[in-house]
């Protein structure tokens, strides 16, 4: 069994995670979103709560699912049984970034880093800029998948 992990914090989840969660769900039997729980850093929901957001978000997928990890992801790779990673990539910025992480998990496990180009539409789009936009009131709906855009708002209340 071809098996992947897309991990990420996805606090929240985009569509632009959905558009690489769902392109790789069509490469690999099974796609392994893996959340990762950052303790030295809070984000505006809990860990359990993206898990939920993500599953319910994904739930169309017949091949994917949704697990928390901390540590090294190479870690969570080998105990998955997965041997590579499903990374996207906004812009060239990206890049630099995910390259040093690739080359260090091939070197630490063996573990493949595939990058995937976005697709235009989600080119600038980023979990904080959804929060930002969503803290002001601002039409986020294009960006997150409904039931991300009511959470959201029920986190941040309604804004002037």
């Amino acid at each position: 069994m071809r098996r992947a992990v897309c991990p990420g914090s996805f606090d929240p989840v985009t569509n632009g995670h959905l558009d690489i969660i769902g392109r790789a769900s069509r490469l690999f039997d099974e796609v392994i979103v893996g959340v990762l729980v950052n303790q030295s850093k809070s984000g505006l929901f809990t860990v359990e709560e993206r898990i939920d957001m993500l599953r319910e978000v994904t739930s169309s997928y017949g091949n994917v699912r949704v697990e928390s990890f901390r540590g090294l992801l190479v870690d969570f790779c080998r105990a998955q049984q997965a041997s590579v990673l499903i990374k996207g990539l906004r812009a060239v910025s990206d890049f630099d970034y995910e390259l040093q992480m690739a080359q260090m998990n091939i070197g630490l496990a063996g573990v493949e880093t595939l990058f995937m180009p976005t697709n235009p539409l989600y080119s600038f789009l980023s979990s904080s800029l959804v929060k930002d936009v969503a803290k002001w009131g601002g039409d986020i709906s294009a960006h997150v998948p409904d039931p991300v855009r009511e959470a959201l708002q029920a986190r941040l209340g309604p804004r002037p």
